[in-house]
């Protein structure tokens, strides 16, 4: 399994926004198009593709927040057909370690909706915790990325 993060093409846009999650998750994520179109109007926010090897697995989107000077993951998706195969982990591991380059990132944050419980289990295996902050109706979770523990 290699794992890479591509930007959004026009050869690959079709693709991408063809991914989709599983229908009882559909309420847990946007769409790929829904998120292409938010990076359009939201600048600082960086739609990617994920790859493993040459065949696209999933998508990102991610950005530094202009008003709160945070790094997020704003949204993280694999397709419905090869989920639980650990693409999800790499994927978002992929990201801290893109984020973690970054002079100014001392931490990242993303938010969940509640009751998704394979993306809470997911970011907390990786080390996320709860801030006790509701965003926009969904649970916030940082990773500080100055606790040496938590550096991919």
């Amino acid at each position: 399994m290699s794992i890479s993060l591509r930007e959004i093409t026009e050869e690959n846009f079709e693709r991408c926004v063809k991914l989709k999650v599983a229908d009882n998750q559909k309420k847990f994520v946007a769409t790929n198009v829904l998120s292409i179109a938010e990076s359009k109007v939201s600048p600082y926010l960086i739609p990617l593709a994920v790859y493993n090897d040459d065949e696209m697995v999933g998508f990102t989107l991610h950005g530094k927040d202009p008003k709160s000077k945070k790094y997020y993951i704003v949204r993280l998706m694999i397709d419905e057909k090869i989920q639980g195969k650990g693409f999800g982990k790499l994927a978002t591991l992929k990201l801290i370690e893109k984020m973690n380059e970054k002079d100014d990132c001392d931490a990242v944050y993303l938010s969940y909706v509640p009751g998704n419980e394979g993306a809470e289990e997911l970011y907390l295996n990786l080390g996320f915790e709860k801030t006790g902050e509701i965003d926009e109706g969904e649970i916030e979770m940082k990773l500080d990325l100055k606790k040496a523990e938590t550096r991919p």
